[in-house]
């Protein structure tokens, strides 16, 4: 079992990075706060460290990437609940900064929950029944925790990519003509808005 992997960032983009540890270049899945976080780190250095959960099929096996223990273990989490999987859950955590979905379900905001891509009424108020006291135990980091901050003070250049927010939704499973359609509505809307302000925004139109 990998318990995490500490290499250069070989690769970035808002659903996947791919970090070069000895020689090998591990290819891992990422939630958007996670992007967000490695993009501000490489103005400093390029190697970074990802706690990571192994998801293992007959026909795939998927590394999901975290900057913290605590983000790890949340993303477990809910896998647990029934009708959440590894891209459900990555969507969640993608919507919503870690403490955010911890703050979400544990004051019982179906609503909000309602608002991710493949989570209905019943699997949102399943996710709160379930967790609302679990969530509570997780320690998701002493101090400054990247994740906790607003996704847009993470990104240092303000200079939104059309092709590369529709390329993260589409990889994300959603359709790209409707994918390209709201991000154009969004960048109508708001032209500097950042890649991954975009894509936080459609993640809730879609």
């Amino acid at each position: 079992m990998i318990d995490y992997i500490k290499g250069e960032i070989a690769e970035l983009n808002p659903t996947y990075t791919v970090l070069e540890a000895a020689g090998v270049g591990y290819s891992i899945n990422i939630a958007l706060p996670t992007y967000s976080a490695l993009m501000a780190q490489m103005e400093v250095e390029v190697v970074a460290k990802l706690f990571i959960t192994e998801i293992i099929r007959e026909d795939t096996h998927d590394l999901f990437g975290f900057l913290t223990r605590g983000e790890r273990e949340l993303f477990e989490l809910l896998m647990t609940v029934s009708g959440v999987g590894a891209n459900t859950a990555r969507m969640i955590m993608s919507a919503y900064t870690a403490g955010e979905t911890r703050q979400i379900i544990a004051t019982g905001n179906a609503k909000a929950l309602s608002q991710v891509k493949g989570l209905g009424p019943k699997t949102a108020q399943r996710l709160i029944v379930d967790l609302k006291d679990k969530v509570l135990k997780i320690d998701l980091g002493n101090g400054v925790d990247v994740t906790d901050q607003p996704v847009e003070t993470l990104f240092v250049e303000n200079n939104p990519i059309k092709d590369e927010a529709v390329s993260a939704l589409t990889m994300l499973g959603f359709n790209t003509a409707a994918s390209s359609k709201v991000v154009d509505k969004i960048l109508k809307e708001e032209p500097d808005c950042k890649v991954e302000g975009v894509i936080k925004k459609a993640l809730k139109m879609l």
